[in-house]
């Protein structure tokens, strides 16, 4: 069973538990010299208002200011008096203020700690969820649920906590000198606050509802500016930037109204608060001038002490009294967060790696891969792939062919275990590769794609990435060998030249040299490519295979391919339709075969037969 958020995120907050607790003992030890400064003031006006020669006390809180500080202005004039106390003031104001800075700071540490573990462990577990899943989720939801969710989780999170318990203490103290002038005030005052109680807890059951709605909204925003400035070409050659504008502006409009919505709720805690606490100290002042319902005559320092003391509890109760709407939004965006984090990763351990001693898992491919009987859904009860079985030897160019939707891609992807099949089982070298950790499988593969991903940063990091350690001699090596030096060398900057998002700045050609260069620098002996010529003009997809077959020498290569004519020399080819292994066998073979992969064959080459 899942546990709440709130605890949760204490789970998460226990490495900060001692600057927490340092934190709340600074924010206390402010809270108790706040108090202390009303203590100070009642002999400060006795100094004031010439009534420091009373005889006695008439209430608690007098007696004890009488006997903390009256050695302190006995015997001494009134303006001496009134100076000591002033500077004993002026001492306890420095004292709080500094032990208020520090629980702030410490409370900041806190959250902002608490916080940043929560992006990276939300950011490492996206990393390793299953491919299927961002296939089904709107990356602006994911990108709202590390950015905008985490950070409003902060005001739910133990710091927060420090400011609701220095608050509560705050009361308890002025209620408490409340009591030492007049215990019947202070029992008038508690029955009031249940009223206040109920009114708020209206207040939360429709804020936190909204607080989710709003948080979803918020999500939809971010992924439509997300998704279409991705796609900003396909907006203008459409000539659709009109609507999009207006689709945005209703959307936009519809975020606005559930802000406002949540707003109502959450604005009115305050309002509510003040009215009801303005209410309660006039009905105070109002007691307070009655001393046949005081039960004590009050001298006027003790008058204004009693004031003071009222007003000093309505900041307090507006705080704790807003405090829940601020953590009704915090939840609800703690649920979100959390329910990303219970998305099934892709593997268990899969960022640490899988079991089994090293000794015992290959690091290279010395004999053969095998796929035995393997076959993948990603719906359940969907099938894609069929029960697949062949076996690749090692350095053999194994090529897969087929329509489109047959299931080549899903195929290879399988290899990597970017998924896992739904049944049947992959070895290397015999062992499973379930067995293997993520990073010594991976480590093992070179990927090469129809649409190759460009990171916005430079040349050498883009052909560095995955060989951190690479030196650039390294780097022009691996992309003179891809046929990518030339265009790199023509660039502004050369390999320090960004490449833009996506890599704007190259075709599709270098695109893909880029990558291929990046899979030489990896030096992988299991390679696949998949669709890797495909849209290139006949210069670049030249330059291109000449990179390519500069990669696949000693290597095993798994090649998809809808262009059969670069796939006429693999050792064997497998075709696929509807995820069923249809056929296989050489070029040749399948020619004289007359089935699917002579058909297709066919269909792309008229008068074939002079290529065979």
């Amino acid at each position: 069973m899942i546990a709440g958020p709130s605890r949760r995120l204490l789970a998460i907050a226990r490495p900060y538990a001692g600057r927490y607790v340092l934190g709340l003992g600074a924010a206390l030890g402010a809270s108790a010299l706040d108090g202390a400064t009303i203590v100070v003031l009642i002999p400060l006006f006795r100094a004031l208002f010439g009534t420091s020669d009373r005889l006695s006390s008439s209430t608690t809180l007098e007696q004890l200011s009488d006997r903390v500080l009256g050695p302190l202005v006995s015997d001494v004039s009134a303006a001496t008096a009134a100076s000591r106390l002033v500077l004993v003031l002026l001492v306890v104001l420095l004292v709080k203020n500094a032990l208020q800075y520090g629980a702030n700071q410490l409370s900041v540490a806190v959250q902002e700690g608490v916080v940043r573990d929560l992006r990276v462990r939300l950011y490492r577990h996206l990393l390793g969820l299953d491919l299927g899943y961002f296939q089904r989720t709107r990356v602006g939801q994911l990108i709202s649920g590390v950015m905008v969710d985490a950070d409003r989780v902060k005001q739910a999170i133990p710091a927060s906590l420090t400011t609701l318990f220095q608050n509560a203490m705050l009361i308890t103290i002025a209620l408490v000198i409340l009591a030492t002038i007049s215990l019947r005030l202070t029992l008038i005052t508690l029955t009031t606050a249940p009223v206040l109680i109920l009114g708020i807890r209206v207040l939360l059951r429709r804020l936190r509802r909204h607080a989710r709605l709003w948080g979803e909204e918020q999500s939809a925003l971010t992924t439509t500016v997300t998704e279409r400035l991705t796609a900003v070409k396909l907006i203008r050659a459409s000539g659709t930037e009109a609507q999009e504008a207006d689709a945005f502006a209703g959307q936009a409009d519809r975020y606005r109204q559930r802000v406002r919505q949540t707003q109502r709720y959450a604005s009115l805690t305050s309002p509510v608060s003040e009215t009801f606490g303005g209410l309660v100290l006039i009905l105070l002042v109002w007691v307070a001038t009655r001393p046949a319902l005081v039960g004590v005559a009050l001298g006027p320092e003790v008058t204004i002490v009693f004031l003071v003391a009222a007003l000093k509890m309505m900041s307090p109760l507006k705080a704790i009294a807003q405090f829940p709407a601020a953590w009704a939004l915090a939840l609800a965006s703690a649920e979100r967060v959390f329910a990303l984090l219970d998305q099934p990763a892709t593997a268990p351990g899969s960022m640490e790696g899988g079991g089994g001693g090293a000794g015992s898992r290959p690091a290279a491919l010395d004999r053969d891969l095998t796929f035995d009987r393997v076959s993948f859904a990603y719906e359940p009860g969907q099938l894609v792939l069929h029960d697949v079985s062949f076996t690749v030897r090692r350095g053999a160019v194994l090529a897969i062919a087929g329509p489109s939707g047959a299931g080549k891609t899903t195929l290879i992807e399988l290899l990597p275990r970017f998924h896992d099949p739904t049944s049947g089982e992959i070895r290397l070298d015999g062992v499973p590769i379930r067995e293997l950790s993520l990073s010594t499988l991976r480590g093992l593969i070179g990927l090469v794609s129809q649409d190759p991903v460009i990171l916005n940063d430079t040349v050498h990091a883009n052909i560095a990435y995955g060989s951190p350690d690479a030196r650039r001699e390294q780097v022009e090596a691996a992309a003179r060998a891809a046929n990518a030096h030339g265009f790199i060398s023509a660039l502004p900057a050369g390999y320090a030249s960004l490449l833009g998002e996506r890599g704007t700045r190259l075709s599709g050609g270098e695109r893909q040299r880029i990558a291929i260069a990046r899979a030489l620098m990896r030096d992988p002996p299991i390679l696949l490519l998949d669709e890797a010529t495909s849209a290139l003009d006949p210069e670049s997809e030249r330059l291109v295979q000449e990179a390519i077959a500069r990669l696949m020498q000693h290597r095993t290569v798994l090649v998809v391919a809808h262009r059969l004519a670069t796939i006429l020399d693999a050792d064997e080819i497998l075709v696929l339709d509807a995820g069923r292994l249809v056929e296989r066998g050489s070029h040749g073979e399948l020619l004289a075969a007359n089935g699917l992969y002579r058909r297709l064959f066919d269909l792309q080459f008229r008068g074939a037969e002079t290529l065979v």
